[in-house]
């Protein structure tokens, strides 16, 4: 199959981000958490998009509106900072599709795949948004629910994690979690999955490491942006049903 030029920027990106990955990108605060990341190949894939012209004519996205998307919140308990739209891939922009899950309006749906969230709405549509995810060997998938949610959580790592890692000691449930706040790993919103009743340990939430979206490179919760973290919060309820799964190769297209 022929790539065009968006496609081939995407796969320069992911294997220059794992060439990356193999050297330099250790696993730093454990459980939905990373080391920063170099991200100027982010800018060259996105430069090699228009450079190439894999937009074609009046499908490029209109970054001014991106950019009012991802501005930042001084309001918020902990002011958030803006993200910088033009070195992120766009693809992984907040945006209205086709639902390509089949599942029924009010879902939560995490494509492993691709590293996107949807929320399923009525009419065949769906609310996407690009998501970060765990490593290999880390990941969950299943069906489970939203539990609850929480606004500037406090990060607690669960006493496995402490013992691979003696210095989340001062981070334990014992000693009573990570303060909230901008650099806590949990980001502005934690959504809580549990399954059967039981808390699975995951969770969706958010994360100040922008570039990390559409990566696998956390220890296996699903990170989003900030401000769309915020957003999903503020469209979802407690008891919302979610499905982790993959939903194969093909990419669904955005409306209109």
């Amino acid at each position: 199959m022929t790539m065009n030029a968006f496609q081939r920027a995407i796969l320069l990106d992911r294997r220059r981000f794992l060439r990356l990955s193999g050297s330099t990108a250790l696993l730093g605060l454990a459980g939905c958490a990373t080391n920063q990341v170099p991200h100027s190949f982010v800018q060259e894939s996105v430069s090699a998009i228009s450079t190439e012209g894999g937009f074609g004519p009046g499908t490029a996205p209109d970054l001014s509106y991106y950019a009012s998307m991802y501005a930042a919140r001084p309001n918020e308990r902990f002011p958030l900072p803006a993200i910088p739209v033009e070195r992120i891939d766009p693809i992984y922009f907040r945006q209205l599709v086709d639902d390509p899950t089949g599942e029924r309006p009010g879902t939560v749906v995490v494509d492993t795949a691709h590293h996107f969230l949807y929320l399923i709405r009525e009419n065949g549509n769906a609310m996407r948004y690009g998501v970060g995810l765990g490593r290999a060997g880390f990941e969950w998938a299943g069906r489970g629910v939203i539990q609850y949610k929480r606004a500037w959580p406090r990060w607690t790592p669960p006493d496995e994690m402490v013992a691979r890692q003696p210095e989340l000691e001062p981070y334990s449930i014992a000693n009573g979690g990570m303060e909230p706040g901008l650099t806590n790993p949990l980001g502005a919103r934690a959504l809580y999955i549990f399954q059967n009743g039981k808390d699975t340990l995951y969770r969706i939430h958010g994360s100040p490491e922008w570039w990390t979206i559409g990566k696998s490179v956390s220890s296996g919760c699903v990170r989003m942006f900030n401000q769309d973290v915020i957003d999903l919060y503020e469209r979802v309820p407690n008891g919302t049903p979610i499905l982790v799964t993959s939903l194969g190769s093909t990419t669904p297209d955005l409306l209109g």
